[in-house]
């Protein structure tokens, strides 16, 4: 999919109550995995062991942490909009955070971005985005959450 181009912070209102991307496919695979469960220390056996997995999880494989998951929404919010004229971008923060389904090692995701409202601040826009990532070949979205952000002229 091409990339959405927003000619600038102030042009983002243009697109409030649209659905304003979708990502291309991502797999999370057991490498990602294994980085995040050695970068956050949260090396639950369900994520990181593959044979204890195999044996006693219920998804018979490792998992992707339900953080994994939310920490890639910057990475794929870049990945499908380009807007343009942002001297710099920060989270501000999360509302309704909810980890609906399994990630099972080697699942391909994808993301869709809502925007739901914007508000001017001093020096740039704020925007709450309603974030939904869906698993391929699943019905049930496996998060959901409503992200804002700040883009600061």
């Amino acid at each position: 999919m091409a990339k959405i181009v927003i000619p600038g912070i102030e042009r983002l209102k243009d697109w409030v109550g649209k659905e304003v991307a979708v990502t291309e496919w991502l797999t999370v695979d057991q490498e990602r995995i294994d980085e995040f469960a050695a970068a956050t220390g949260d090396d639950q056996w369900i994520h990181v062991d593959r044979e204890r997995a195999a044996r006693e999880s219920p998804y018979r494989t490792t998992v992707a942490h339900g953080f994994l998951t939310l920490s890639l929404l910057p990475y794929l919010m870049r990945e499908a909009v380009d807007i343009q004229g942002a001297r710099m971008g920060i989270n501000y923060g999360l509302n309704r955070v909810r980890f609906t389904g399994p990630v099972p090692a080697g699942s391909r995701l994808r993301t869709r971005f809502l925007l739901a409202a914007t508000e001017e601040i001093e020096g740039g826009v704020q925007a709450v985005w309603n974030v939904t990532v869906e698993r391929e070949g699943e019905n049930k979205p496996v998060l959901v959450a409503e992200w804002i952000t700040r883009r600061h002229e």
